[in-house]
């Protein structure tokens, strides 16, 4: 009775791992939404109503029932109900199936414009919620063009151990020397690291966005890519990083063998001599950073400090100041 005991548990336990929804609601850990009366549902984003490009901002659905009983989503909501028993429609932002709001990284998706979420269930047609979702760009950006780093060099080899020596003869009457152990062998040198990539040339465009608030339009272009952004510099960054990459680590050299012990005898046989370790390999070199040529509109000028280069083990940045149009 203990071991079918012991089964049942495992596998409830197995079917709670795996997520089954069914189970948690038999344990009241969830609840079926089809089966709960609901008078309303309201939508909210408690980590505020703003989402900057390339963010994720969770859901939470607040459903109400006709007697005032109130239920809160699982996730973020920490509640019991299902995401899977909701459907999350969204425009401008992406919805996932755990009611994660997602905002594209290119802000000329989001530009002048307002995200909307409409929230519904299949068990409850008549009842639904609607959530404006504003864009925020006031925020830390970054472009990395910096160069690969590069692999690791392989380990050197262990040495191999020498062997003991034979035993001789203890007997006083008939004593034979122990035999002398062998000597163990050299680890191998580990490999050296190789060079890290070099950084492309990077080409920067700074102009201002038209409209009451100051956002800057940037646009960064390396290596035949382009990447935009929209930065409110009252609180907002762009870091362009064109860095040389790391070289990489030198292998570790392998472990020189043990030399055998002496065989036991009358005398004892001398111990082999243990092998030297190998050498470490040297660190690849780090490879060149890139050129960096930043051409700004001359209304940009005084936000200039928003913008932050690196560009390790590369030239000097280069700004110039330009008429700049409009980056799209």
């Amino acid at each position: 009775m203990t071991e079918l005991r012991a089964a049942w548990l495992a596998l409830l336990c197995l079917q709670i791992l795996s997520g089954c929804s069914g189970m948690k609601v038999k344990m009241g850990w969830r609840v079926d939404l089809a089966q709960t009366p609901v008078a309303s549902i309201e939508a909210s984003l408690p980590k505020g109503p703003a989402i900057a490009p390339g963010q994720k901002s969770p859901l939470v659905a607040k459903i109400t029932e006709p007697d005032g009983t109130v239920l809160f989503t699982e996730g973020q909501g920490r509640g019991k109900v299902q995401w899977k028993d909701l459907q999350v429609t969204a425009d401008v932002v992406k919805a996932n199936n755990k009611g994660v709001l997602t905002l594209p990284k290119d802000p000329r998706i989001s530009d002048g414009k307002t995200g909307h979420v409409t929230i519904t269930a299949a068990s409850h047609p008549d009842v639904k919620a609607d959530l404006d979702v504003t864009f925020r760009y006031d925020i830390s950006f970054s472009a990395n063009f910096s160069g690969s780093s590069g692999f690791n060099g392989l380990d050197g080899q262990n040495g191999i151990d020498g062997s003991s020596g034979s035993s001789g003869s203890l007997d006083p009457n008939n004593p034979s020397p122990g035999g002398n152990g062998s000597d163990g062998t050299n680890g191998s040198d580990g490999d050296a690291g190789k060079p890290g990539g070099d950084a492309p040339a990077v080409q920067v465009q700074l102009t201002m966005h038209p409209g009451n608030q100051a956002l800057i339009e940037a646009s960064v272009s390396a290596a035949g890519k382009q990447k935009f952004y929209l930065i409110d510099p009252h609180g907002g960054s762009l870091t362009v990083k064109a860095d040389g990459g790391d070289g990489g680590r030198g292998g570790t050299g392998g472990r020189g063998g043990r030399g055998g012990s002496g065989g036991i005898g009358t005398p004892n046989g001398n111990s082999g001599r243990d092998g030297l370790n190998g050498h470490d390999g040297l660190r690849g070199s780090d490879g060149k950073g890139g050129s960096i040529t930043v051409t700004y509109d001359p209304a940009v000028k005084s936000y200039l400090g928003a913008i932050r280069l690196s560009h390790q083990n590369g030239p000097a940045p280069v700004f110039r100041e330009a008429t700049v149009g409009a980056l799209w």
